[in-house]
């Protein structure tokens, strides 16, 4: 008997669990869920089933990729409060709409843990995932697909993350709905290799320290990846084609690593910082954006090195009286509009780049003023500054440019002709 228990520890569960077959018939799922022992596995018949569920101990509920539960429109359709549970290959519809309950295809509440949510196709609904409160969530390889019968930011989210240390949100695909992924008042979550389409924001932290955001692609959204009010986030080779807004925006983050992204085409910034602090910005393409990046509200103290700014109409957009030095042990950034020279071939140019003039400071407090940019005393200013840069009024200066931009790795998952 002793040698049975240790094999169980091993293997994770119970040697009695079981396989139940759970046929396609009014109220089947709810009993069969009377019946089981913890640790058995409901396997539905293919179609769909006319319910409303609670899992509240240990089970798997597996659809085998061909079953369908609706909720009729009230309330979560599955709602999930015990330990290990597993709910794999279902597609998920009818959810009720009430924020106030945060109405979702699949709700984990504070009393679930290490709940797996894999593999499921959820449509419709108003929350497609809501982790509230449960700790070591996984939440992965899900295709979840919002309202869009109401306006945006009258929709819910995607995935919502409450209050959930721990939760990992992999590999899902997730589209319409107001945010793909909401974060609240959480930490030490994992947000990786996720697909965002036709959102408000791909991803949106707030209040949420100490956590990942990887290897993510975030196409034709309003915003791309949102941090908010939070310290110690790792933005990490993630993808935002075609964003209206922003690529990247920190608004109140601090001390977190922007690394390895790509932003192509923001209609307004690349990457946007208001009163962030002592961030490392390194590795990222910014390209094609209105604004490169800019800095606004007293961000100050960040590291800015290794980056390439590709075509876009402002490289960056940071007023100061003061210089702020853009390169790092000998190494700056690229910057396409710069023709610099590098004679001894080290892949440094031989002069400093600065980005802005006296004349983009006026222009970017007095809008007026832009009546006058063809003006001779404007172009003459402008030449002054450029032969003698002593009389630069201060701002970014990038001391050893790059001549050629670095690649990052997450460029092989934008599109290309050819």
């Amino acid at each position: 008997m002793r040698w049975l228990l240790i094999l169980a520890l091993v293997i994770g569960g119970p040697l009695w669990a079981a396989e139940i077959r759970v046929p396609n018939e009014a109220g089947a799922i709810a009993d069969a869920i009377s019946r089981a022992a913890d640790g058995d596995t409901l396997r539905l018949a293919p179609g769909t089933y006319a319910e409303t569920l609670v899992l509240d101990r240990p089970l798997t509920l597996d659809g085998q990729g061909h079953a369908a539960i609706d909720g009729g429109g009230q309330g979560s359709v599955i709602t999930v409060t015990g330990p290990g549970i597993t709910v794999r290959g279902l597609t998920v519809t009818g959810s009720g709409d009430s924020h106030d309950t945060i109405d979702s295809g699949i709700q984990l509440t504070k009393t679930a843990r290490a709940p797996v949510i894999e593999s499921n196709t959820l449509k419709g609904n108003l929350y497609g995932i809501d982790i509230h409160g449960a700790d070591d969530a996984i939440v992965r390889g899900n295709v979840i697909e919002g309202r869009q019968d109401r306006l945006m930011n009258r929709r819910g989210n995607g995935v919502y993350v409450w209050n959930a240390p721990g939760a990992v949100v992999d590999g899902n695909d997730i589209r319409w709905g107001r945010d793909g992924i909401f974060v609240n008042s959480s930490k030490k979550n994992t947000f990786t290799n996720n697909t965002f389409r036709d959102l408000r924001f791909a991803v949106h932290y707030m209040y949420a320290d100490d956590s990942l955001v990887q290897g993510n692609v975030s196409v034709g959204n309003d915003l791309g990846y949102a941090m908010m009010f939070s310290t110690r986030v790792k933005v990490m080779d993630n993808v935002s084609l075609n964003d209206r807004e922003h690529g990247v925006m920190l608004n109140y983050a601090n001390r977190s690593e922007i690394t390895g992204n790509v932003v192509i085409g923001a209609q307004e910034k690349c990457s946007f910082l208001y009163n962030s602090n002592k961030n490392v910005f390194t590795g990222n393409r910014f390209e094609r954006c209105g604004i490169g990046i800019h800095f606004t509200a007293g961000s100050a103290d960040n590291r800015i090195t290794g980056n390439a700014f590709v075509g876009n109409r402002t490289q960056v957009k940071y007023v100061s009286t003061k210089w702020d030095e853009w390169s790092e042990d000998g190494r700056g950034n690229y910057w396409s509009d710069f023709a610099g020279y590098d004679v001894d071939g080290d892949g440094l140019a031989d002069a400093p780049y600065r980005p802005n003039d006296s004349m983009d400071h006026v222009l970017w407090t007095q809008p007026a003023a832009k009546l006058l940019l063809g003006s001779p005393a404007v172009q003459l200013v402008r030449w002054s500054q450029s032969a003698f840069p002593a009389l630069l009024p201060g701002g970014v200066i990038d001391s050893h440019p790059l001549m050629r931009p670095p690649e990052p790795p997450a460029m092989t998952k934008v599109p290309h002709d050819g």
